[in-house]
């Protein structure tokens, strides 16, 4: 019996939708953040699957430069008083953060998924100062 063909959505979709990168309608986590053994739906499993901190150093820095060129932008025009970026950025910080998080991880699966991603490996045939092909 032949393995079915997927239709694999594109990255960024399966990312959004937080869904499998090859089916993309099997749910993708587990919990907030930690993603299941497998697709409950075609059965990937996600052991290919390893983001690191890709998607916190993502969100961060998107998130981090968004809200501060606006905070920075309303101190600038406005002048308000301290209260206020405690009140409004620190929050925002932390909900545009932690909103933006599990989607930016999915994404970044679905795209090790698509691009066949792996560990990098260290290949040589002899040393370094001779080419083993003019041997």
């Amino acid at each position: 019996m032949a393995d079915p063909v997927y239709d694999s959505p594109e990255p960024i979709i399966s990312g959004l939708r937080c869904r499998c990168p090859r089916c993309g309608e099997g749910k993708l986590f587990r919990g907030f953040l930690k993603l299941a053994p497998a697709c409950d739906q075609c059965g990937l499993s996600y052991a290919f699957a390893d983001p690191a901190d890709g998607p916190a150093f993502f969100v961060m820095s998107g998130v981090g430069i968004v809200v501060i060129a606006i905070f920075a932008w309303v101190e600038i025009a406005y002048r308000p008083p301290i209260w206020v970026p405690f009140v409004t950025v620190f929050p925002a910080l932390i909900g545009a953060c932690l909103g933006t998080l599990r989607p930016v991880k999915a994404w970044l699966v679905a795209s090790q998924y698509i691009h066949k991603a792996e560990e990098g490996r260290f290949e040589s045939v002899g040393r370094h100062d001779r080419d083993p092909r003019r041997l």
